[in-house]
């Protein structure tokens, strides 16, 4: 897709170059999503009169600063490839507003040069551009060597201060890319860490980008979220990002089922998601799951900690607390409704028993938690398992994982039985023919019939379930 887009720009008679995180990744041998351009010698206006006769163009906003111009192309092929439009910027410096340290602005320059821009650039591994003309590659500050090593380095003292997100940022190249940043890195995100707070919770979670998703969704969706969590916890960055880590980072949960505190183990059963392959909402539920724990827990007469609902105890469970954090939080960081409920719903159950794995039981669990519910349960039960160390250090248990695969094979045998209403052989329709008028009975009968047939799916037939409903409409 890119090699269109650059086709294209290169078309456009401009200067322009490649910039950013599609170099990076170019180098890395990684596709990209990113296409971004830099245009040189120009400024924000003449960008604009220069891309206007190739199609609608729009000002490009990030946390309320003009960065550059997005194009949408006129060329009905261009716009399949680049959906969200196509994004220049002229180069860009700092001008200094006040004698504070955030008393800054940024500004376009078009008397700048590319390497200028690229040294306000927020980390040296981004700070490379490629010009399109003739394949050149603009390194001023060192990130193809910082690419080779590993290491992640910010640009300038200011980067951080220039836009928090970018500690957010820092720590989800951390779990995508495998990258360690310096020290000189590690100081500068301990310093600034409170600054996360002023961050809008859309760049966070939610996401402003095309894909909609966030830097903390793309942090867990790499392939080290728990080494990012924990470099997170250890710069203060991770209790200003998320308040509800508060109470929960080096919390001893004195349990024979738990050896690590509430904060390790949370990352591991992250980790294990993540390993595992699993969806955003059972990744984002793993991170949340537990942090009810300190606030319910209770002392028993065996002089542990427990953390379920008890009259004269708790009167809340541990996964009840958790689900209310994670809605506070969820919220605050704008996830959409539907991803927030979905994650809501694994913590509240995230405690459910497996069982024995009889076809019946599985059908149960089918008809309450339905066809996703039902798969997101068993992926963060796995993870959740996984996470686990008992209290003299053992490895996860392995029965316990036993009897969730056998439980998880029964499940997966009985999705094409009928525990869903609209897999019954009789509908809504054919109880009003009976008799039975709209509202809430006709609900509960077709509920009833539902429960019969999940326990004995030879039951769903039209004759059958018509004769059942004769009865149960007759017992109203």
């Amino acid at each position: 897709m890119r090699n269109e887009v650059e086709a294209y720009v290169r078309s456009l008679g401009l200067d322009a170059y490649l910039v950013g995180g599609a170099v990076r990744d170019e180098l890395l041998g990684l596709d990209s999503k990113d296409a971004d351009f830099l245009v040189p010698g120009v400024d924000t206006d003449g960008l604009k009169r220069a891309l206007e006769p190739h199609g609608r163009v729009e000002d490009l906003v990030v946390a309320g600063r003009l960065v550059g111009i997005r194009l949408h192309p006129r060329d009905r092929a261009l716009r399949s490839l680049a959906r969200a439009g196509i994004e220049f910027a002229p180069p860009r410096a700092e001008r200094s507003t006040g004698p504070g340290r955030h008393d800054f602005e940024i500004v376009a320059d078009p008397s700048l040069s590319v390497e200028d821009d690229m040294r306000r650039r927020d980390f040296t591994v981004n700070a490379m551009a490629r010009r399109l003309a003739t394949g050149e590659l603009v390194d001023p500050v060192g990130g193809r060597a910082d690419l080779e090593a590993g290491i992640l380095r910010t640009v300038s003292p200011r980067s951080f201060q220039e836009d928090p997100l970018r500690i957010v940022r820092a720590l989800r190249f951390v779990s995508q890319l495998g990258f360690e940043p310096d020290e000189t890195t590690l100081r500068q995100m301990r310093e600034e860490a409170p600054a996360v707070r002023l961050v809008s919770g859309e760049r966070i979670g939610g996401g402003l980008e095309a894909d909609g998703m966030g830097e903390l969704s793309k942090l867990l969706l790499g392939r080290e979220p728990a080494r990012a969590l924990r470099l997170a916890r250890d710069t203060g960055v991770l209790v200003e990002l998320l308040p509800e880590f508060r109470d929960a980072i080096g919390f001893d949960q004195e349990s024979r089922y738990h050896d690590l505190t509430v904060d390790e183990h949370t990352f591991a059963v992250v980790q294990a998601a993540a390993d595992a392959h699993r969806s955003l909402a059972v990744r984002l539920a793993a991170l949340f799951h537990d942090l009810g724990k300190p606030h319910v827990a209770w002392r028993g007469t065996d002089g542990r900690l427990h953390y379920y609902a008890k009259p004269g105890y708790s009167s809340r469970s541990h996964e009840q607390v958790g689900a209310e954090l994670a809605d506070e939080a969820l919220r605050r960081l704008r996830y959409p409704n539907a991803l927030r409920q979905r994650v809501l719903r694994i913590i509240r159950h995230h405690m459910f028993k497996p069982g024995a794995p009889d076809p019946q039981r599985a059908r149960r669990f089918l008809k309450k938690h339905g066809d996703d519910g039902a798969r997101d349960l068993l992926d963060h039960r796995e993870a959740d398992l996984r996470g686990k160390r008992g209290s003299e250090g053992e490895p996860p248990p392995a029965e316990e994982l036993e009897r969730l695969a056998a439980f998880r094979a029964a499940v997966e045998a009985e999705r094409g039985s009928p525990y869903r209403l609209s897999d019954l052989a009789i509908g809504g329709d054919d109880l009003i023919e009976l008799g039975l008028p709209p509202g809430p009975k006709l609900g509960q009968v077709l509920r009833a019939l539902l429960d019969a047939v999940v326990d004995n799916p030879e039951l769903n037939t039209r004759d059958e379930l018509l004769r059942r409903a004769r009865r149960l409409a007759g017992a109203a």
